[in-house]
């Protein structure tokens, strides 16, 4: 009888939801976004030009920008506080900006490179500049020559 018993009991109903499966995914997710993160956060912004975009007004005496150049032959110079250039080398770029940065915080930096500079020269400047802390680096242009028909 004992057997016919144990057929007509039922089971309770489990009130509970099994939790783990949903821990398991979220550790794996939590991986995931921890790897790809830094990832992300490598790259460098800038905000380029449009082709036909208006001149930029920088009130150049009160706030002088830093101009960064890089001429043709990889020679590095910079320009602070309206002064003449002078002759820098690549690793001095990230604490000379930074040492003005902490002084002025709101200065502007642009970068003035030949048209013949490899664009990964650009790129390692524009790092060096992210590097000393410069929110967002300009790039100098000249206006281009439209003839009118």
């Amino acid at each position: 009888m004992s057997q016919y018993s144990r057929k007509n009991t039922r089971r309770k109903p489990m009130g509970e939801i099994n939790v783990v499966p949903y821990i398991d995914v979220t550790l794996v997710l939590l991986i995931i976004f921890m790897i790809t993160t830094p990832m992300l956060q490598t790259g460098v912004e800038v905000d380029l030009p449009e082709a036909e975009s208006k001149v930029v007004e920088i009130d150049v005496e009160a706030n002088p920008p830093i101009i960064v150049t890089v001429k043709s032959e990889h020679d590095y110079l910079i320009r602070i506080n309206n002064e003449d250039d002078k002759a820098i080398p690549e690793a001095e770029i990230t604490p000379t900006v930074m040492q003005i940065l902490a002084e002025k915080p709101k200065t502007q930096v642009l970068i003035n490179a030949d048209k013949t500079i490899e664009y990964g020269v650009v790129v390692s400047v524009m790092a060096a500049l992210k590097n000393a802390g410069v929110p967002t680096v300009g790039l100098m242009t000249k206006p281009s020559e439209h003839s009118e028909p």
